[in-house]
């Protein structure tokens, strides 16, 4: 048998890709319109360098910290994401990968396992709201996510149901089905041991979202109908997200997750959140967002030191991670990267992908002669002239002028 094991983020893609129907492996890199923002995500990250140590190099590589009240090994995060038909263990595999690799998973609401089986798996679990229905919906979420054990809620709310992607959107079925199974049977025979996974568990896909039910046990909707209740529903506002978090509890760590603007990280703020996450929801939102990374620096000197400021967007190794914290992040959320180890090699998969992130991000340390993520700053990387985006900036008060390009002076970025 082959080493399962892989050395890169970008060989567990490679691996994914020929491991996944074409259909399911096209739903995962996803994007929207030309798709220039999931493309800015990765450039981004190649455009900045490091400015490392000759000698004097780090010993240490302290890579632990505190997120939303939770003590991680190391600063990666997972972000949530549903993985219908990727694995048949789904959420709770990539929880248990987390838990044993020490460190905390986002729940999607559009995940295909119960909160109470992914919770059970990984104690250190914030379940992610997406704003479906009234707020009598969203309350009876919020005290299933509460009765479960969560350990804090994500809100996003930057879904513009932006869709049509120029190089063709996959056929994702409602059901299983005689149409699905007809339209998928080609693509499944070529990929045997994707099926064989299936088939040792006697079941097929499941194609519903039980976190969008109140109860647990509840008959579940499937993705295409708990679509359409979000298209359905009101655009949350600013007074709703200080709602959700009053309801949630002033107490008890809450994200905003999507922002990417100055002038909305400093709304969220007065909204009363503990962490936001700079975002442009993995390139499948908006098109032409820049990358989560050129908006960061801005965001993080804003409000840094009133929130958390996690970013989620274009980390495929562990120097992004170390390049992210530099910027002004307490840590990071990882999608796709996971995503791909888990289509790759299931749990162990998952573990192979965060022990990527930590042995990478412990690398940069040592050349950058960090001893602990603590430690990283803007000094250790080097940003070219133009890269940062001043996104919601009324004044020019609200940056250095000498690193605002002038194009964007005095004025929203």
């Amino acid at each position: 048998m082959a080493n399962a094991w892989f050395e890169t983020v970008a060989e567990a893609q490679r691996r994914a890709k020929r491991r996944l129907p074409k259909g399911v492996y096209g739903a995962l890199v996803a994007g929207s319109e030309r798709g220039v923002t999931v493309d800015d995500n990765l450039a981004a990250f190649a455009e900045l360098g490091f400015a490392p140590h000759t000698a004097g190099l780090a010993n240490g590589r302290q890579t632990a910290t505190t997120v939303m009240g939770q003590q991680i090994s190391l600063p990666v995060l997972i972000s949530p994401t549903g993985v219908q038909a990727v694995n048949p263990d789904g959420e709770v595999a990539v929880a248990r990968a987390a838990a044993a690799r020490g460190t905390a998973i986002g729940l999607s609401s559009m995940a295909s396992k119960p909160m109470e089986e992914v919770i059970a798996a990984n104690p250190q679990t914030f379940f992610q709201l997406y704003w479906v229905g009234d707020r009598d919906l969203m309350a009876a979420k919020v005290e299933r996510a509460r009765r479960a054990g969560a350990a804090g809620l994500i809100a996003t709310l930057d879904w513009s149901f932006s869709y049509g992607r120029d190089w063709g959107s996959p056929f994702i079925p409602e059901r299983i089905n005689l149409e699905a199974v007809r339209r998928y049977a080609p693509q499944v025979a070529l990929k045997p041991a994707w099926l064989w996974e299936f088939a040792k568990t006697k079941k097929l896909p499941d194609l519903t979202v039980p976190n969008m039910v109140a109860n647990p046990g509840d008959p579940a909707p499937t993705f295409f109908e708990a679509y359409g209740m979000w298209m359905q529903s009101p655009m949350p506002t600013w007074e709703d997200v200080a709602w959700l978090r009053e309801l949630w509890g002033a107490d008890k760590p809450f994200m905003l997750k999507g922002v990417m603007r100055v002038d909305d990280a400093k709304r969220a703020v007065d909204a009363g959140v503990s962490a936001i996450s700079v975002s442009n929801h993995g390139g499948n939102n908006l098109d032409g967002t820049p990358a989560s990374i050129r908006a960061l620096p801005a965001i993080a000197e804003a409000v840094g030191d009133q929130v958390e400021v996690l970013l989620d967007g274009g980390i495929r190794r562990g120097s992004d991670v170390a390049k992210s914290l530099a910027l002004g992040a307490k840590a990071v959320m990882i999608g796709r990267a996971y995503l791909w180890g888990l289509a790759a090699n299931g749990q162990a998969g998952v573990e192979n992908v965060l022990d990527l992130m930590r042995d990478g991000l412990g690398s940069a340390m040592v050349g950058l002669g960090r001893e602990s993520v603590a430690d990283l700053c803007r000094d250790d990387v080097v940003v070219p002239p133009g890269f940062e985006r001043y996104l919601g900036v009324d004044q020019v008060a609200d940056a250095p002028v000498e690193s605002v390009p002038a194009r964007h002076r005095g004025g929203r970025g």
